[in-house]
């Protein structure tokens, strides 16, 4: 069919043709202004570089310790994991599942997920269950809290320095570290990854000889007229307010 590339807009449900983006231009709804998508990202080695780099750097931080504290001669140090065994044997299942899963459970996921799909697509193939590993990619991405950790890691220190001596670990610097990284990570749509795979199946898809319901669906569809243009413009231009022209062209 003629009209297979489509895109509906998620705010105000027009239809539209879906016109193939370059570097960095993005796709607008003319009628409520909307951000349909954005050009496919083709530097996919950085961004892959760097999610490999973080999960080396999750497992570091998940297997030394966080702090060491020493108070009247007593030395104690416990890792992440470590903790969460504390918080339940303290009758806190509620708050260690939270902390597991905002932790560990979901950046984990999220981690692997991305290296699972980016991984094969630099090699020039989709890899099986593709969909549902992206969608498992926006459920869980909200609920990493690596950051949020690492701020109350913080906090308590600076709260028990009065009270222990309190001394660095190798995990509480992997978790700076890995605080950075996951923010480098989250600035990559993982939604443009559908974009590529959608132009991998269009070189890797045959021409099929057109049927008799593919031509009447055609008719059809050249009847009811050509769906419209989505609005394309640059994204540097597309972040300035209403009203007000882009800078002239210096050259």
């Amino acid at each position: 069919m003629e009209h297979d590339n489509l895109i509906a807009c998620h705010e105000c449900d027009a239809l539209f043709s879906k016109p193939r983006l370059v570097g960095r231009m993005v796709a607008c709804c003319p009628r409520c202004g909307a951000t349909l998508y954005r050009g496919v990202s083709r530097k996919l080695d950085s961004i892959c570089a760097m999610t490999l780099a973080a999960l080396i750097t999750f497992v570091i931080a998940q297997a030394f310790p966080i702090v060491e504290l020493e108070t009247s001669g007593i030395t104690s140090q416990t890792t992440l994991f470590g903790a969460l065994i504390a918080l339940w044997g303290e009758d806190m299942q509620i708050v260690a599942v939270m902390v597991f899963c905002s932790t560990i459970l979901f950046p984990l996921t999220e981690l692997v997920a991305l290296l699972y799909v980016l991984i094969p697509l630099r090699a020039g193939y989709v890899p099986p269950a593709f969909n549902r590993v992206l969608r498992a990619i926006q459920f869980v991405r909200p609920w990493g809290m690596i950051e949020v950790f690492m701020l109350g890691v913080l906090i308590t220190i600076v709260k028990m320095v009065s009270l222990a001596r309190v001394i660095p670990e190798a995990a509480l610097f992997a978790f700076g570290v890995l605080t950075l990284m996951i923010a480098v990570v989250l600035t990559f749509d993982p939604r443009v990854l559908w974009d590529l795979a959608d132009e991998m199946g269009e070189r890797n898809r045959r021409p099929l000889p057109r049927t008799s319901a593919d031509s009447a669906a055609t008719a059809v569809s050249s009847l009811a007229g050509p769906p419209a243009q989505p609005k394309v413009q640059d994204a540097a231009q597309s972040a300035l307010p209403p009203g007000v022209p882009p800078a002239p062209h210096q050259g």
